[in-house]
């Protein structure tokens, strides 16, 4: 478990630096999660929110809408109008309809339904200018061991919302040596690529120079021998670190790394502040 090889610091860096200003760039997107302008949790009397038409419910049959005469959505094209039933929505999963210039996200998290507007013109997406972040370092990317479990654990996790609960079915865990020569293991998630996984963490940098409560690193399928790649410069905020409106997951707590992790993203500005 050693640091993975690059010849090439200024071509590392510069591959950094694409891969760092797209993630940014989706994340500024008009409809990305800067533009949430409400948590809205369903329950079953009708209730209607300043930033989405319509009146919202949900029940054992699923997320309801009542739209009043003149009030519209738009699901795939298609132009909802009075009672629409969205059915049962699986965890995790979200369906978005369209209100004018707005992206209405109806998902589940945690076992519950909600309603997540996104507005365009949200303050938080036209003053969006980027996430600061440790310069890249090829001494963080390292080289780990997958060591899959006989079958998948479900691990139940905190989130960012008090009382929320997410479950994940965990395949296994990464090992690896840290730059300081300490050996640490975390528990790996599925990734969002067949194969994939991601692991949560926090280190000895959380509060400090890191977001507090996660930071999240996507990791390459393993490859023959079950060796993986862990680029620590790509460790990413979750969208709670930029809004109070998000359900994010935190970390499993053996996934509380004590050493610091000096790489990936730091606090956002809309956290800490401008400089």
């Amino acid at each position: 478990m050693t640091t993975a090889p690059h010849t090439d610091t200024a071509a590392f860096a510069r591959a950094w630096e694409e891969w760092h200003t797209a993630k940014d760039r989706a994340l500024g997107d008009p409809h990305g999660f800067l533009a949430v302008t409400g948590l809205h949790w369903l329950d079953a009397e009708p209730a209607r929110f300043p930033d989405a038409p319509g009146a919202w419910s949900t029940g054992p049959d699923g997320v309801v809408v009542e739209l009043d005469e003149g009030e519209e959505l738009l699901l795939d094209g298609v132009a909802l109008h009075g009672r629409h039933a969205f059915g049962p929505i699986a965890e995790r999963d979200s369906v978005y309809v369209t209100a004018g210039d707005a992206l209405v996200e109806v998902a589940r998290r945690g076992g519950r339904d909600l309603v997540r507007p996104r507005h365009p013109d949200h303050p938080p997406v036209r003053e969006f200018t980027g996430t600061p972040a440790y310069p890249a370092d090829p001494r963080w990317a390292l080289t780990g061991r997958y060591l899959p479990f006989e079958a998948p654990r479900p691990v139940t996790v905190g989130a960012a919302v008090e009382g929320l609960r997410h479950v994940y079915d965990a395949p296994g865990e990464v090992e690896f040596e840290l730059p300081d020569g300490s050996t640490h293991r975390l528990t790996a998630f599925n990734g969002h690529l067949p194969g994939t996984l991601q692991v949560l963490f926090t280190d000895a940098t959380s509060g400090v120079t890191t977001y507090a409560a996660n930071r999240s690193l996507s990791i390459p399928a393993p490859d023959a021998d079950d060796r993986v790649t862990l680029d620590f410069n790509r460790a990413v905020n979750l969208p709670c670190a930029y809004t109070d409106l998000a359900t994010c997951p935190l970390p499993p707590a053996e996934n509380r790394l004590p050493a610091p992790v000096e790489a990936g993203e730091l606090i956002p500005y809309e956290r800490a502040g401008r400089p």
